[in-house]
């Protein structure tokens, strides 16, 4: 598909947001359907919008109507600014507000998919997505943490979850040891974002 400038977008690169890490904008939402809209991977950070199952799958209908056959790769849907781009069987959605930056919001989206090619040896298809779930929510969860974009860098995500294309996937032992360490280093994390803050005030 191919991507359409929006008047919306800040006047910044690709590079430039990608290095702006830890960033405090928020992302309500990112889910993965098929080809048929049927969910195979969703996550709400936003608590009061769509607070039940029905309510979060009736919203998905709703996206994925719009956007299967658009040609486009920003849809607004229920006053929700979404990002999203389709592989073979799979189509990749991450949700913002409707005053969130697109590139912001396409940047997530791109290191997302770019993960998961990795992960998936560029296999980026339903069966071999639902063969690697644990790693899957791994790359979501270090993309992603409560809403906040903590990564934007394939590689790093990568890196974090320890796996790479060349290795087996993540074994039970690995994926416990890369939760421990994840919660050792949620104080950083925090710390970090706190020191974001600042800096962009001071900028």
């Amino acid at each position: 598909m191919t991507a359409q400038t929006c008047p919306r977008q800040h006047q910044r690169t690709t590079m430039e947001i990608a290095s702006l890490e830890p960033s405090l904008y928020t992302v309500k939402a990112v889910f993965i359907l098929d080809n048929d809209g049927n969910r195979l991977l969703s996550k709400y950070y936003d608590t009061e919008l769509y607070p039940s199952m029905k309510e979060q799958k009736n919203f998905e209908k709703n996206v994925f109507n719009k956007t299967h056959k658009a040609d486009n790769e920003i849809a607004f849907v229920e006053g929700m600014t979404i990002v999203y781009k389709c592989s073979i069987d799979l189509f990749f959605y991450v949700v913002g507000s409707a005053q969130e930056n697109e590139l912001m919001l396409m940047a997530v989206l791109n290191c997302l998919f770019e993960s998961l090619g990795q992960i998936l040896r560029k296999n980026v298809e339903r069966r071999c997505l639902l063969d690697n779930m644990d790693g899957v929510f791994l790359v979501v969860d270090e993309i992603i943490d409560g809403g906040v974009i903590l990564e934007s860098d394939p590689q790093q995500v990568i890196q974090k979850v320890n796996y790479r294309a060349d290795e087996n996937p993540l074994s039970e032992q690995s994926v416990a040891q890369h939760i421990t360490d994840k919660l050792a280093m949620t104080s950083n994390i925090m710390q970090s974002a706190k020191e974001q803050i600042k800096w962009s005030i001071l900028k």
